[in-house]
């Protein structure tokens, strides 16, 4: 029987899973809900159910994010969470060991990051393991046929980092994965609640406000009422936002990643550079669907902005393409 294959991209807010003739079969919250009571601890919720539960949870309930900027920090709670969504795609543990996974890593990430990804392929009963780096995985999910005499440069800006990298079919030219991204947003945006408005929120109410106002057209309007707890009296209450309190923050943060864009582009051959110049910038990430986001970063850094129209699916569709290509696999994949 042949091996059951599937890329796997599992970020710090969203874990999301390609299959070969099916398309993404899963997106769902990196995410658990432990609940700590006299008689130990368990697993409340997983996944967006967890998720949910962000700032509603009881006193006993904590919500936990196994993966944190790329990195795998809580390893049990990330295999039992994998292991709950590969059940949830019918890919019990038996099927796992006939399964071949690809999983999607940062750019340039390190032996350490590798092992415990091998661990946690272990510990979840995956029979074949293999591995890609985000920028060719993004850069695929673009519909970009890769070469090595075009180099393309890749903007992957996603919740806790942010990948990017000029390179090719022949490999990463120059290649940097930050710590920042759309989480950094969403903590400033909750001070800055805090500070001006006077209002308590939680990280999700954060986050709608970033996904609903959150804009860097310029004199964009849109407006949302946002309920919270009064930080003077204590009472409920409801300010309204628009997409001018929060650009400055949006803009702040975007120019610390387009600083280190530049530094890449800095360390380019010319050769290079002037294909870059002429391909444009590949940009996707949950971040991308920003309204005014692509023009910012063409003016910013003086080069056209290539959109996808489903960018915060780039790297897992990539993954798929990488996993279900003998060419691509061989090419662009590592063997563990």
């Amino acid at each position: 029987m042949p091996m059951m294959k599937l890329a796997i991209d599992i970020g710090s807010f969203t874990t999301k899973i390609y299959m070969p003739g099916c398309g993404v079969v899963l997106a769902e919250a990196t995410c658990v809900a432990v609940e700590k009571n006299a008689k130990g601890v368990y697993y409340k919720a997983l996944g967006d159910r967890a998720r949910a539960l962000s700032g509603k949870a009881a006193q006993n309930t904590q919500i936990i994010n196994p993966v944190n900027e790329g990195d795998i920090v809580h390893p049990g709670m990330l295999a039992d969470l994998l292991t709950y969504f590969l059940e949830k795609i019918e890919v019990t543990r038996h099927k796992a060991r006939r399964c071949e996974v690809l999983f999607i890593l940062p750019c340039g990430a390190k032996e350490e990051l590798r092992q415990k990804y091998l661990d946690l392929a272990s510990e979840c009963g995956i029979g074949k393991v293999s591995f890609t780096q985000s920028p060719f995985a993004a850069i695929l999910g673009h519909n970009v046929t890769l070469s090595e005499t075009a180099p393309v440069f890749c903007l992957d800006i996603g919740y806790g980092i942010s990948n990017i990298a000029a390179l090719s079919l022949d490999g990463i030219i120059a290649g940097i994965s930050v710590n920042l991204g759309g989480g950094n947003i969403d903590v400033e945006i909750r001070d800055f609640m805090a500070e001006n408005f006077r209002l308590k929120i939680g990280t999700l109410t954060a986050e709608r406000i970033k996904n609903v106002v959150g804009s860097l057209l310029p004199d964009d309007n849109k407006m949302l009422v946002v309920d919270g707890r009064d930080i003077d009296s204590g009472a409920p209450a409801s300010v309204t936002v628009t997409s001018s309190d929060i650009v400055d923050i949006i803009a702040v943060y975007v120019d610390k990643i387009l600083e280190y864009a530049s530094l890449v582009m800095s360390r380019l051959p010319g050769d290079v550079a002037s294909s870059v110049m002429h391909s444009g910038i590949y940009l996707s990430g949950g971040l991308a669907k920003m309204d005014g986001l692509a023009d910012y970063v063409s003016a910013r850094m003086g080069i056209p902005v290539n959109q996808s129209e489903a960018p915060s699916l780039c790297t897992v569709i990539g993954g798929g393409m990488i996993i279900s290509s003998d060419y691509l696999h061989a090419a662009l994949a590592v063997m563990a």
